[in-house]
């Protein structure tokens, strides 16, 4: 496989983001800021960071990592977070410069200050 961000931004993200021969995908759920057992932390900084964990979790459970996302969208559910969120992605993404979505919505439940879905491809 073969892949190839366009125009990737210092921020962690691509404007685009090519894919060429691979031979698996992987979609990954909304992933929420709640820990196996239900509970969900108080900052935003905690909350995007287990929701990142669980993006890796199930990535992981997929048989991929970090480095084979191709796609991310986060659902915010205040513009405030936005600045925080860019620096914790920036934190976990590293050098990986994924095509990226950022919307600002409500979430389906009113203690989850964001969700995370991606796409992977191997």
């Amino acid at each position: 496989m073969r892949t190839r961000a366009i125009d990737p931004t210092q921020t962690s993200y691509a404007q685009a983001f090519e894919v060429e021969g691979a031979t698996r995908w992987l979609f990954v759920s909304g992933q929420v800021p709640a820990d196996r057992d239900g509970g969900v932390p108080q900052t935003f900084g905690d909350q995007c960071r287990l929701a990142w964990a669980n993006v890796e979790r199930q990535l992981a459970a997929g048989g991929m990592t970090l480095d084979n996302l191709v796609k991310v969208t986060i659902f915010l559910s205040d513009r405030l977070y936005r600045d925080e969120n860019m620096r914790i992605r920036h934190e976990v993404l590293q050098d990986r410069t994924p095509a990226l979505t950022v919307i600002i919505t409500g979430i389906y439940d009113e203690a989850w200050l964001l969700e995370i879905e991606a796409v992977a491809a191997a």
